[in-house]
Order: C-alpha cells, then structure tokens, then sequence
C-alpha cells in the first residue's frame, strides 16, 4: 500500500526558511515521480514542485523557483522540499503526492495525476 507521510511544516516569519520531508512507504522513488502541492485557503491546489524518477529532472513553479529546492534520498525513501526566502503567500498546506505520470507538464504548468497524497502539513508565514 502507498503511504506519504509529511513533516517540517510549521509558523515562520518572512524571509526564513522550512524544510519539508515525505517518508514513502509501499513503494521505492524509482516508481512516482514525488511532489508537493500547496493550497492556500479558498484556492485550487496549485503544484509547487516534483522530482521525476527516471531522470532526476525537477520542475518549479514560477513563483518558488528560486527559493524552493527539492531533492530526494533513495536510501530512506524520502523527497524534501526546502523552502527559503518565504513569502506570506506561501502560507498554504503541503502535500506530498505520488505522481504516475512522473512529474508530467502541459504547456509550464505540472499536471500532477496523483495516485497516492499525502495527508498535509501547515506552513504558515507571517510576522
């Protein structure tokens, strides 16, 4: 069975830093490309980041690129996003998913069709 299991969110105040971890279980990297997708209240999820499994290539929104680093550790079987620079529009909750089309994009945008989420984690940024 697929489990994702977030962790690392948290209250900071702009401009500091947050790491986030997703600990897969039920599977190895080498099968999903893994991201995250955030969703702020009263908005769609909107996909952040993802890190595909069979060429290690990475995709970011246009608005983290820059500040957001994913990677990934295949002995633990565990995809981190760090997160510097926040912005108070990075407040959202975090999901870790499970993409089957291995980080797949239409146009810029990531299609992320998931086959396993996570269960979230609040970031929350404000001073």
């Amino acid at each position: 069975q697929v489990q994702l299991v977030e962790s690392g969110g948290g209250f900071v105040q702009p401009g500091g830093s947050l790491r986030l971890s997703c600990a897969a279980s039920g599977f190895t990297l080498d099968h999903y490309g893994i991201g995250w997708v955030r969703q702020a209240p009263g908005k769609e999820r909107e996909g952040v980041s993802c890190i595909s499994f069979s060429d290690g290539s990475r995709y970011y929104e246009d608005s983290v690129r820059g500040r957001f680093t994913i990677s990934r550790d295949d002995a633990t079987n565990t995809v981190y996003l760090q997160m510097n620079s926040l912005k108070p529009e990075d407040t959202a909750i975090y999901y870790c998913a499970a993409d089957k089309a291995d980080c797949g994009v239409e146009g810029t945008r990531w299609i992320f069709e998931v086959d396993a989420w996570g269960r979230g984690t609040q970031v929350t940024v404000s001073s």
